[in-house]
C-alpha cells in the first residue's frame, strides 16, 4: 500500500464519530436575580417646637401672684429681721444680686422652652410640705427656705427644665436671705467668739497693750472689752461666704481652686473680726470709750466687709500666680502656618 493510500485511510478514520458517552455541554449560568428593595423615604426633619409666648407669661404671672399671696407673711418677717438683726442686714442685697447673676450669665441662657410639669410640680409639692412642717413644728427657718423650691418649680413650669438648670445659681443664692436656725447660729457663734477673743488679745499684747482675756471679755487697762455674740464674726462669715458663692457660680475654675476658696472662708472671717476688735481696743486706749463704742457698733461692721472682700480677692490673686495657664501649641500646625 502506498503512503498516499495509508494517509487517506487514517484521515477517514479520524473523521468518524467517537463511540461512548457524550460529554454534557455545560449549562449556561443563570443570571443572578437581585432583589431590589424599595428605598425608604428619608425622615422628614422634626418641626421646631413653637412655644406660645402668652402661655408662659400667663403661667408666670399666676405663679408670681399665688406666691406673693402665700408668702406675704414670710416676706414681712424676713424684712423685719433684716431691719433689726445686724447679722442679717445683708438680706436686702440678696435678691438684687441674684438678678445680677442672671444678667451676667445671659449669654448662656437657653430661652423659654416647653413647660416641665414633671419637674415643676414635685418642687411645688416640696415647698408646700416644707411650709406645712414649718407651721406644725414652729420651724420659721423652714418656711423661709421653702421659697427656693417654690421659685425653682415656678421656673420649671414657665420655661422648662433647661431654663431651671441655667437659673439654679441665682435660685440657690436666695438661701442667704433667710436667717439661720437658732441652734446653728449658736453653734457657729460660740467658737468664733472664743477664737476672736484669743487672737485679739494676743495682737493687742504684741502692740504693747495690757490686755488679758477672761472668757469672752478682754481686760484692757481700766476698760473691759466684751466680745459679745454680735461681735462673733457671723455676719462677716456669711458675707464672705456669699462672695465665694458668687465667684464659684460665675467663674470657671478648677475644682481644687474652688475648694481652696471655700476653705479660706473661716480664716478670713476670723481675721477680719479680730481686726475690728483690735481697732476698737486701741480706740478705747487712745481716743475715748464713746468713740470706740460708736466705731464697734456703727462703722466697724460695714468697714470690715470690704476688708474681708479684699482678703478674699487676695486669695484669688495668689491662686492666679500659683497656677498659670499655658497655651498648648501643635508644632505641625505651626509649621504649616509658617509655610503659607
Amino acid at each position: 500500500m502506498s503512503q498516499v493510500d495509508q494517509h487517506t485511510i487514517e484521515h477517514a478514520q479520524s473523521d468518524k464519530p467517537s463511540v461512548g458517552r457524550k460529554k454534557k455541554q455545560a449549562k449556561a449560568a443563570k443570571p443572578a436575580v437581585q432583589r431590589v428593595t424599595p428605598a425608604k423615604p428619608a425622615p422628614a426633619p422634626a418641626a421646631p417646637v413653637v412655644v406660645d409666648p402668652w402661655l408662659p407669661m400667663a403661667v408666670g404671672l399666676a405663679c408670681l401672684g399665688v406666691g406673693l399671696w402665700a408668702y406675704w407673711p414670710t416676706l414681712k418677717g424676713l424684712v423685719n429681721t433684716w431691719n433689726t438683726v445686724p447679722d442679717y442686714s445683708h438680706g436686702f442685697l440678696v435678691i438684687p444680686l441674684a438678678i445680677v447673676f442672671l444678667v451676667a450669665r445671659q449669654k448662656s441662657c437657653p430661652g423659654v422652652g416647653p413647660s416641665s410639669p414633671a419637674v415643676g410640680l414635685p418642687l411645688l409639692a416640696l415647698a408646700l410640705a416644707m411650709r406645712v412642717a414649718a407651721g406644725r413644728f414652729f420651724f420659721d427657718f423652714l418656711d423661709g427656705w421653702s421659697i427656693l423650691p417654690w421659685v425653682a418649680g415656678s421656673v420649671a413650669l414657665v420655661g422648662g427644665w433647661r431654663l431651671l438648670v441655667w437659673s439654679l445659681p441665682s435660685i440657690g443664692f436666695l438661701w442667704f436671705m433667710v436667717p439661720l436656725p437658732f441652734g446653728w447660729e449658736s453653734m457657729a457663734s460660740m467658737p468664733l467668739q472664743r477664737i476672736a477673743t484669743k487672737i485679739s488679745c494676743y495682737v493687742l499684747q504684741l502692740l504693747g497693750q495690757p490686755a488679758f482675756a477672761e472668757g469672752n471679755v478682754i481686760l484692757l487697762g481700766e476698760n473691759q472689752l466684751e466680745v459679745a455674740q454680735a461681735c462673733s464674726g457671723l455676719r462677716l462669715f456669711i458675707s464672705v461666704m456669699a462672695l465665694a458663692y458668687a465667684y464659684v457660680a460665675l467663674v470657671k475654675r478648677t475644682w481644687w481652686e474652688k475648694a481652696i476658696l471655700i476653705l479660706s472662708l473661716v480664716p478670713i472671717a476670723i481675721v477680719a473680726n479680730a481686726t475690728r476688735i483690735v481697732a476698737t481696743g486701741l480706740m478705747y486706749q487712745f481716743v475715748s470709750g464713746e468713740a470706740a463704742h460708736k466705731f464697734a457698733h456703727d462703722f466697724a461692721g460695714y468697714a470690715m466687709i470690704p476688708l474681708a472682700a479684699a482678703m478674699f480677692w487676695g486669695v484669688l490673686w495668689y491662686l492666679r500666680l500659683l497656677v498659670r495657664e499655658d497655651e498648648v501649641m501643635d508644632m505641625s500646625t505651626l509649621v504649616r502656618e509658617s509655610r503659607t
